[in-house]
């Protein structure tokens, strides 16, 4: 349903294109015209909540994008079913990573803490759960990185480690 309005947009502003997404339609314009790109992301958002405010979704803008999601689906809900389905079968993870850019990160942040503090996540020294935010400070993530340079870096470090 909000496809076509995006894709109104994407039309107009240069380089900017829409991720379908499992439950998810997400417009991004971090490529565009820095202050093209933000006057049409405004622009979309309050198009979007306009068309959309009688439907069950929840319609935000982050850093460079537009998204449009079902309402009540959350990051930190789908961390907490995954989690709950391995307590359930009676597993536990020795390793996770986390990595979030913006506030809709912050609930999956959360649900890592409260995964460790369950016994869900085996948490020695803290040495097994990476929960990391990127540019984004203050954070409930326990690592700060500052940009998708670090993270690659983070990355390669760790397939270092584990080889």
């Amino acid at each position: 349903m909000a496809e076509p309005v995006m894709r109104l947009y994407t039309d107009a502003t240069d380089v900017s294109y829409i991720e379908r997404k499992e439950s998810t339609l997400v417009w991004h314009h971090q490529d565009a015209n820095p202050g093209f790109g933000s006057a049409q992301a405004k622009e979309m958002l309050d198009h979007l909540e306009s068309v959309l405010a009688n439907e069950p979704v929840v319609v935000k803008s982050g850093q460079y994008i537009v998204e449009v999601k079902p309402q009540g689906v959350t990051k930190g809900l789908v961390a907490e079913k995954i989690f709950s389905s391995m307590f359930k079968k009676e597993r536990r993870a020795d390793f996770v990573l986390c990595v979030g850019d913006d506030r809709s990160d912050e609930d999956m942040f959360v649900m890592i803490g409260d995964a460790i503090k369950g016994g869900v996540i085996l948490n020695v020294n803290n040495r097994s759960v990476f929960a990391c935010t990127v540019g984004q400070k203050p954070s409930r993530a326990e690592y700060y990185l500052d940009d998708t340079v670090e993270v690659m870096n983070m990355i390669e470090n760790l397939g270092d480690v584990s080889v």
